[in-house]
């Protein structure tokens, strides 16, 4: 997916329950994650062995939690520039198993002024073809 930053939002154009676009993923893949750990460089193999993840008492390898906070990263950088977060933080609720369907969605839940700019804090998940959520969090930006 290409970067959407080419056309950032406006402070004055949003208003709180604006959504920002959502980013529908492909489902999980068992390539996916093994891309995923030689690129993170994390190597659990609870993410990508079946037999130790059975071992752990998983029925099957899962997703990195930091994968689903990556795409929601992808998110917030297809809306608007790198050099406009203030602040980013997740909460992880529910394990992404292979197969999901990850859906990233974000809201503005509050406009505010803080050091000289402004800014909108973004409430955010990860959720999958049932709705149920994986991943939450909020972002700070600061907008034209």
């Amino acid at each position: 997916m290409t970067s959407t930053t080419s056309h950032t939002p406006r402070f004055d154009s949003l208003q709180v329950g604006d959504t920002l676009p959502a980013l529908q993923l492909e489902p999980v893949s068992r390539l996916m994650l093994a891309l995923y750990c030689g690129a993170s460089g994390d190597h659990n193999p609870i993410h990508v062995d079946i037999d130790f993840a059975r071992s752990a008492g998983q029925a099957d390898v899962f997703a990195h939690g930091m994968l689903s906070m990556a795409w929601l990263g992808r998110l917030l950088t297809n809306w608007v520039p790198p050099s406009a977060l203030r602040s980013y933080g997740v909460r992880f609720a529910a394990i992404t198993h292979v197969g999901d369907r990850v859906r990233c969605e974000g809201r503005v839940a509050e406009k505010f002024e803080a050091g000289g700019e402004r800014r909108v804090r973004l409430e955010l998940s990860t959720v999958d073809q049932d709705g149920q959520v994986k991943l939450s969090g909020d972002a700070v930006v600061a907008l034209p």
